[in-house]
């Protein structure tokens, strides 16, 4: 008798066409692999019927909750005339019109179809540029799937900063190109740039490293620096773009890059990425100017294509609500408190990182500023804690990634999870 595939389940399904049964990134034992099924507000549903809590929202690109209705109805509109023309179209134009009103020093702008190909074209376009070769990022930093956002992120090995640590990149020529300085280092970021300025094509930076605030001079600081030695300075806000402020961490921080990349909570959970800023830079990507010599190729199949463009023309509506961003960032705090009460309670030694609707538990007695601090926390004890999360019907990332909030979580939802942490505090305090 022969049997039908779905008899084995969707987890078996998932383990045997994907590496690890995943997507990437998540590294779930077998045992646990989920596969989801749909996702309504704070919530998501797997192949099982199991409910969970959403604390990873589609890695932050479901700022808006899951199936706003809003933004299903703006893209569902928009695909009965046409989903993609790989070509400029409406849509669009009034994307781009609007993102310069928000963030004015977009003075030109090409869109992506993701966060990645926003930071790799920054990356480009800062080479094309200048001429020069060699960029230089934080130590820990993610900026993407190609080979300079995943550099010195894994830290497989030491590095002796500025060399960096190609491992995971699947590209050890990153080692020639890629100069890395700790976060919220000023001083030492200083003399890496003066070393090197002849070199330097341009200066990557996540304004908030990955969960770790920077110290209130270190950006202002980086952007004084960058302008003086004449390196353009970019800006990846992927992350904090739409989240922190609707300027995003420009707005927030209050300081402005040459170039900057979207991504995530852009497309209202369609893909969507952007790039753009000084217009002298990104003159570059004109095909005019093919080719060469300051020329780079730019162009994507679905980059800017209209039913994502929809979508984010209407998620920025509701980013643009009154109170939006207050409500965000009490309901971080609301977060990060909460996180911080229950490790005091249980007497277990940690650092409540994040800022705006963002958090993470580093289980560190010292506090966490940069990457070697966050090297030194307990990292074997953060994953046991996120996996005992998702036992308990959290959904997240178990790689001890940023757990995100959304518009749709609530106070009653933060207050759940944190019984849901407490609970996992305890299991893996017994086994730990």
């Amino acid at each position: 008798m022969t049997t039908s595939p779905s008899e084995f389940g969707f987890r078996n399904r998932a383990l045997a066409v994907f590496p690890a049964g995943s997507n990437g990134e998540f590294g779930f034992p077998a045992e646990l692999v989920p596969v989801l099924e749909r996702g309504l507000g704070s919530r998501v549903w797997d192949t099982e019927g199991r409910e969970y809590l959403d604390f990873t929202m589609a890695w932050g690109s479901a700022l808006v909750g899951h199936a706003h209705p809003k933004v299903v109805e703006a893209a569902s509109r928009q695909a009965k005339d046409g989903m993609n023309f790989a070509a400029v179209n409406r849509r669009s134009v009034e994307l781009a019109e609007r993102l310069q009103g928000i963030s004015p020093f977009l003075e030109n702008l090409r869109f992506v179809a993701s966060g990645t190909e926003a930071t790799m074209m920054c990356l480009r376009v800062a080479r094309a540029a200048t001429g020069k070769s060699k960029v230089l990022k934080f130590e820990g930093a993610y900026h993407g799937q190609h080979p300079e956002g995943i550099t010195s992120m894994i830290h497989g090995r030491p590095s002796a900063l500025p060399k960096s640590d190609p491992s995971g990149a699947g590209a050890p020529w990153v080692e020639r190109d890629v100069l890395v300085a700790p976060f919220n280092d000023l001083a030492t970021t200083a003399s890496t740039l003066r070393d090197h300025a002849g070199d330097l094509a341009g200066v990557i930076v996540e304004p908030l490293h990955r969960c770790i605030a920077p110290d209130p001079e270190f950006l202002r600081g980086l952007r004084e620096l960058t302008r003086t030695l004449g390196i353009p300075l970019i800006f990846d806000e992927v992350v904090t773009g739409f989240r922190l402020a609707l300027g995003g961490a420009r707005e927030y921080y209050g300081v402005a890059p040459d170039l900057v990349a979207y991504g995530k909570a852009l497309g209202g959970g369609f893909p969507l990425g952007m790039y753009g800023g000084n217009a002298a830079l990104m003159e570059v990507v004109d095909e005019h100017r093919l080719p060469g010599p300051r020329y780079a190729w730019s162009a994507s199949t679905t980059g800017g294509n209209p039913v994502s463009c929809a979508a984010s023309l209407a998620a920025l509506d509701v980013f643009s609500e009154p109170g939006f961003h207050p409500r965000m960032h009490e309901l971080g705090r609301l977060l990060r408190r909460g996180l911080a009460e229950a490790l005091a309670d249980s007497g277990t030694p940690g650092q409540v990182l994040g800022d705006g609707p963002l958090g993470q538990v580093a289980f560190s007695e010292k506090p966490v500023v940069d990457q070697a601090s966050w090297l030194a926390s307990d990292r074997k004890r953060s994953r046991a804690l996120m996996l005992e999360l998702v036992r308990q019907g959290v959904f997240l990332n178990p790689m001890g990634t940023k757990l995100y909030l959304s518009a749709a979580h609530t106070p009653e939802d933060i207050g759940e999870f944190c019984r849901r942490f407490r609970s996992a505090l305890d299991v893996t305090s017994a086994t730990s």
